[in-house]
């Protein structure tokens, strides 16, 4: 019996033609399973059978010994009663010296196979109890058998009534069975004794199968027993000895606290819940084991021989077996028989044999005949002739249909797992009757009165475990995992079996995937709890039909009980072929709950891990020593100013705390309030659970977040790093894995407290949010609090009010998940999270430059008399430059450069600003450009153009690319534009002050990309357009002012003509700047003026006249475009700054239009007044036809053009209108060609 097991298989068919295809099994040899089921040929149909040993613990087989006729075996052999390898249990058995099959026979197997069961295997099953099934119709006999349902599966065990109701009247368990039965079944119970005949066979017997063992040397000397004949009152005695029915199962405190401290006895007569520590978290799904390797499921052992797996036409069941079976020589395996030969084979003892056999596999019986204990006889007979022996014929095929009827009975009315179903037939009775004894138990004072409900809790626990560890299957089955487990726990009592609920509700938690969505498209209610008590559709359907089966009497017939499940009214229904329908051959799995939102998912498992943490709380007895919380009354959340705790230098404090108490982590501190022993099962387990709830408050943290509830985000991510502070007080030990969900939590935090900082217009409906708390959520933090202060990241998931603080706090949280993926080496395990991290870290950083940044350039805007920077303002510059140069840090170190090129422009920004900071703001007059402008305008396009080179190339990133060429180009124009307008004369001469402009605003242009087609492409027209004027405009005031070298003067001249030129083609192409274009015409008119006051022949200054008059009538375009605004905008506002902004094309301004045009007039007035006068001088000396027509022409357009400048009632659009119409006067024929 101590034997280790071993997985048997079938073997090989030997001599199948001569024994009609049963199949043996040589014991101790293990080969592969036959493809197929050998079958058996019996009168004219075919029964399938196929048995394959799981298990066995006999030797090999040895021959009997064959007795010699006249052997009297009521005398008893040398080895009679000495523990023998063949015979197993079998010798004493039968005398009932040991104990009986037990009440949790069919558990000690399932614990075994564990595989086979709720899934495989439909029975699993005592031999004994398969056989007095089927025997049910044959039998007047009493039929009493436990049922219970795992899954597809059913266990069947002998429920013996005279065992337990005398236990009952001894212990006052089950006294509502007795009760029960006396009322409904059977009023005058009393106990029935075994007569001495039956004792009698026993003894004979058991002498018998001694004998035929040859006297096996080996025979080891057993305990004393008396002897059967002389004792037969012995089974009055079983209470203590017999097959003993355990109380109701309680677990002592102590127990439950400490298993090891538990006797470890050879075989305890009340056997009480054993269970052992809670394993830690494995690799693969993080289940616990409840139960030790030596402590085999409270002692329900499986103490069978050999256990079978036999297949019976489409039934497979599991079957416990102690039949000795004998080899050797000719016959390979037989069983041996003693027959009394007086009384012949009756149909009963026939049906036995032949379903041992053939559970069996054994292909022959060999029969011994005695007359009154006298040897006489040996019969071979072969296993498929036992149905037509004389005397005990029966039908095979009529075997096959009652064991079908049977099992689809009780699989139809046998449907709420983990119930205790009664089946019972009274003696003499043909009426079969199916109970549910927890339904009657839970009507009593103690429903947990039922002693089978531990082991069914167990195995339903043990099962669904199974079920879980595998992985590559696992998720199909998650609906049947957790009806399984649902079950288990509302078959325990909680106050008793903390520990086994706690277990199953983290497994149950463990079936919610929280990091992906559910794609299931079921309709089933999240919380349907239907699934949980019945396994398929078909069931359901079949209890409406049950009236036609048989199944039910609704009418006053006498076989009706109002009690039972179920009844069979006539043991004959058992023999039609599918009187019962079979619906156990195909179970669709249950339906697992379908949660349509992460937040409905979260939920389901943070109301599992609660119930386990209640569990766990319950068993742990220092209460006084717990810090005194109701679960009912919310925990305050304290809210601290930001100056009472001294801000960002508060926080540095408390991060330094923090990550001083990380670094402790590592060596394994431990400190928990409640006093938990390290290693205890409620230790693990509430480590599991609280690492369970973080997680899934980290991903309703993340969901929130992604529908921008950045105060319930902020809540949620507060409970998960709770959990988180109590996981790491607990813990001894702190895992990389749990580390690095610590990183992921703070960054998260972090990106919520960014949000809320961008999103302050909402911060009242954030703080509702966050202060809002379920009732399970209080619950979850009670039981936090019991072993911690929680308060370790009160600084990370305080909601601010102030900007900074919020910033600050953000960077922190990111800061510090990157010194946590510092420890155990984290960052080169997670590579992808910690380039994360660092991206954050540089936006933070950004994010915080940006804002000091801003206040720098508000507080410059305040200061108006000052001419000196602030040191306000430079403490602000120098935050800033600090957060930019290491959020460029952060970015360079994972090689982003796109964004460390960001970064380097705003550095470029601020030092801009700092520019604009150090301008005079005393006497425009007397402002000049100062070095330390020039100094951080430099510094400025240093970082430009160190954001370029770390792009390298625009396909890098064009639009980045773009942004910082246009920064670059508008730092230079801004340098030279001020450097032009406020020239630092003091310090420079001209020329070189005129060189130094010259120089940027050419870098500026090279920087200002106008080809290029884009959203920008107006502006940098405009910027090009706008640089070029000023060039022009800069040489012709060196052309006006300069006196002396003439070549420097031809030089101006040229490349003042050369920039107007190319500032009015850049400004026609565009269509919002006419009076800009205006203006660089009427320039180009007066440098024309400028040349010809310096020319001295008529001739030159006619052609330089004229010339002057082509870009008058060039401006028509300019003219058109300023009437067709004024057209379409007649009401625009008026008022507005006379020069442009430099970056952006202006607005019209009506004033400036004005004052543009009164200026062309008096332009175009005295040009032509000069044409005149040149022409008329011209004709007093040559005639020339030509000529007098452009003097016509030119004194009529004269004289129109002092007409309408006269008239002072025109409007605006009237004389836009005039000028128009005089310019294409004269581009007819006005000008001098």
């Amino acid at each position: 019996m101590g034997d280790p097991k071993e997985a048997g298989a079938e073997a090989p068919p030997l001599g199948a033609a001569a024994r009609g295809g049963l199949t043996l099994l040589p014991q101790g040899e293990s080969e592969e399973p036959a493809a197929q089921g050998s079958a058996l040929l019996l009168g004219g149909g075919e029964v399938k059978s196929r048995a394959v040993v799981k298990y066995s613990s006999a030797p090999p087989r040895t021959a009997f010994a064959r007795l010699e006729e006249k052997t009297d075996l009521k005398l008893p052999p040398a080895n009679w009663l000495r523990e023998s390898a063949t015979l197993g249990p079998a010798g004493t058995t039968v005398l009932g010296s040991s104990r009986k099959s037990k009440p949790f026979s069919s558990f000690g197997m399932a614990y075994d196979f564990i595989d086979s069961v709720g899934n495989d295997v439909d029975v699993v099953s005592d031999s004994e109890n398969i056989k007095k099934l089927l025997k049910i119709p044959y039998s007047k006999s009493h039929v009493s058998m436990a049922v219970h349902r795992i899954g597809r599966t059913l266990l069947l065990d002998e429920l013996d009534i005279q065992e337990l109701f005398m236990r009952s009247s001894q212990t006052g368990d089950w006294t509502w069975l007795k009760e029960f039965y006396q009322r409904l079944i059977d009023q005058k119970w009393q106990r029935k004794k075994k007569s001495k005949e039956h004792w009698y066979q026993k003894a004979i017997l058991s002498k018998f199968l001694y004998y035929s063992v040859n006297g096996d040397g080996a025979a080891q000397p057993v305990p004393s027993a008396a002897e059967p004949q002389e004792s037969p009152s012995a089974d009055q005695t079983s209470g203590s000895e017999g097959p003993s029915w355990p109380a109701p199962f309680e677990v002592p405190s102590s127990v439950s606290e400490d298993p090891s401290a538990s006797s470890q006895g050879s075989e305890p007569l009340e056997p009480s819940c054993m269970v052992g520590h809670v394993a830690s978290a494995p690799k693969e799904q993080n289940l616990t084991t409840l139960f030790n390797d030596g402590e085999n499921s409270q002692g329900l052992k499986n103490d069978f021989v050999r256990n079978i797996l036999w297949t019976f036409e489409d039934i497979h069941m599991l079957v416990g077996s102690n039949m000795p079976i004998f080899g050797g020589g000719r016959y390979p395996a037989v069983s041996l028989r003693l027959r009394d030969n007086n009384k012949p084979i009756n149909v009963l003892t026939g049906i036995d044999y032949w379903l041992d056999n053939l559970i069996c596999n054994v292909p022959e019986l060999v029969m011994c005949f005695h007359v009154n204990g006298i040897v006489q006889k040996y019969e071979m007979i072969k296993t498929e002739e036992i149905p037509n022996l004389e005397n005990s014929n029966f039908s095979t095929k009529v075997i096959k249909d009652i064991a079908q009827n049977i099992l689809s009975f009780l699989k139809s009315n046998c449907t709420k797992e983990g119930h205790t179903y009664w089946l019972f037939k009274a003696s003499g009775s043909d009426i079969v009757k199916l109970y549910d004894l927890t339904t009657l138990c839970e009507e009593t004072e103690d429903k947990y009165q039922n002693p089978f409900t531990m082991p069914v809790a167990i195995l339903l626990y043990k099962v669904a475990c199974n079920m879980m560890m595998k992985k590559n299957q696992n998720k199909k089955h998650y609906g049947t995992i957790r009806t399984l487990l649902l079950n288990c726990v509302r078959l325990l009592d909680k106050s008793r079996h903390p520990q086994i609920i706690a277990s199953a509700n983290y497994m149950l938690s463990e079936l919610f995937q929280l990091d992906e969505p559910k794609k299931e498209d079921s309709s089933e209610s999240p919380l349907n709890e239907n699934s949980d008590e019945s396994y398929s559709e078909e069931e359901e359907e079949e209890m409406p039909d049950s009236d036609e089966n048989g199944s039910y009497s609704s009418s006053s017939d006498p076989s009706h009980d109002n009690k039972a499940v179920a009844i069979i009214k006539s043991v004959g229904e058992l023999s039609v072929p599918e009187k019962y329908k079979s619906i156990h051959q195909i179970r669709p799995s249950c339906a697992f709950p379908v949660c349509h939102d992460t937040e409905e998912r979260c939920r389901l498992v943070l109301s599992y891990v609660l119930e386990g943490l209640k569990s766990v709380d319950s068993s742990i007895k220092k209460e006084s020593d717990l810090p005194a919380a109701d679960p009912s009354t919310p925990i305050p959340l304290k809210y601290e100013d930001e100056s009472t705790r001294g801000g960002p230098e508060g926080l540095e404090k408390q991060m330094a705390l923090f990550l001083d108490k990380m670094g402790s982590l590592q060596k394994g501190n431990y400190s928990s309030q409640s006093g938990m022993i390290p290693g205890s099962w409620q230790h693990k387990m509430k480590l599991q659970l609280i690492l369970k709830s973080s997680k899934a408050y980290y991903v309703l943290s993340d969901a929130a977040m992604s529908l921008q509830k950045y105060g319930r985000a902020l809540r949620y991510i507060k409970l998960a790093l709770q959990s988180h502070d109590t996981y790491c007080c607990l813990c001894t030990n702190v895992l990389s894995e749990v580390l690095l969900f610590l990183s992921q939590y703070l960054t998260l935090c972090g990106d919520i407290q960014l949000m809320l900082a961008q999103n302050a217009n909402n911060r009242a409906a954030h703080l509702e949010e966050f202060n809002y708390q379920t009732k399970e959520d209080q619950e979850i933090l009670h039981s936090l609090h019991r072993e911690s202060s929680c308060q370790g990241f009160a600084w990370a998931t305080d909601l601010s009010t102030d900007l900074e603080s919020q910033l600050s706090v953000s960077c922190k949280c990111y800061e510090a998940a990157n010194e946590i993926l510092q420890f155990s080496d984290l960052k080169n395990q997670n590579p992808e999270h910690y380039i994360q991290v660092l991206k954050r870290m540089g936006n933070i950083r950004n994010e915080i430059g940006v804002f000091y940044m801003n206040q720098a350039a508000a507080l410059q805007s305040e200061r108006v008399v000052s001419k000196s920077v602030s040191a306000a303002e430079q403490q602000l510059w120098k935050k800033s430059f600090s957060c930019f140069e290491k959020g460029i840090h952060n970015f360079e170190s994972i090689d982003d450069a796109t964004n460390a090129a960001l970064l380097l422009c705003n550095t470029g920004r601020l030092m801009r600003i700092c520019a604009q900071a150090h301008c005079g703001a005393g006497d425009e007059f007397k402002r000049e450009f100062s070095p330390e402008e020039g100094l951080y305008y430099n510094k400025a396009v240093d970082y430009y153009l160190k954001a370029l080179r770390s792009l390298g190339t625009r396909d890098m990133h064009p639009a980045v690319w773009d942004s910082v060429h246009w920064e670059l180009s508008t730092t230079y124009f801004t340098m030279a534009t001020l450097q032009q307008d406020y020239a630092p004369l003091s310090r420079k001469a001209q020329e070189q002050i005129e060189k130094e402009v010259s120089e940027a605003m050419m870098k500026s242009l090279k920087y200002c990309d106008v080809d290029l087609p884009s959203a920008r492409q107006p502006l940098c027209q405009y910027r090009a357009a706008t640089i070029h004027h000023r060039l022009a405009s800069m040489y012709h005031s060196c052309l006006r002012n300069q006196v002396g070298d003439e070549h420097l003067r031809k030089q101006h001249r040229v490349l003042a003509d050369l920039h107007y030129s190319k500032a009015v083609k850049l400004f026609q192409l565009l269509r919002d700047a006419p009076c800009e274009l205006l203006r660089v015409q009427l320039e180009r008119v007066a440098f024309a003026e400028f040349q010809m006051a310096s020319q001295n022949s008529n001739v030159g200054k006619l052609k330089t006249l004229s010339g002057a008059l082509d870009i008058m009538v060039r401006t028509e375009h300019a003219f058109q475009l300023l009437r067709k605004e004024l057209v379409e905008d007649p009401e625009q506002p008026k008022s507005g700054e006379t020069a442009p902004a430099a970056d952006s094309s202006p607005s019209l301004n009506r004033e400036e239009v004005i004052k543009l045009l009164s200026i062309f007039e008096s332009r175009l007035s005295f040009l032509l007044l000069q044409s005149i006068k040149l022409l008329s001088a011209t004709k007093k000396k040559t005639s020339n036809v030509e000529e007098d027509v452009v003097l016509k022409t030119n004194k009529h357009i004269y004289s129109q053009l002092l007409r309408a400048t006269a008239s002072k009632a025109a409007t605006l659009v009237e004389r836009i209108d005039m000028v128009i119409h005089l310019l294409e006067q004269l581009a007819r024929g006005g000008a001098v060609q």
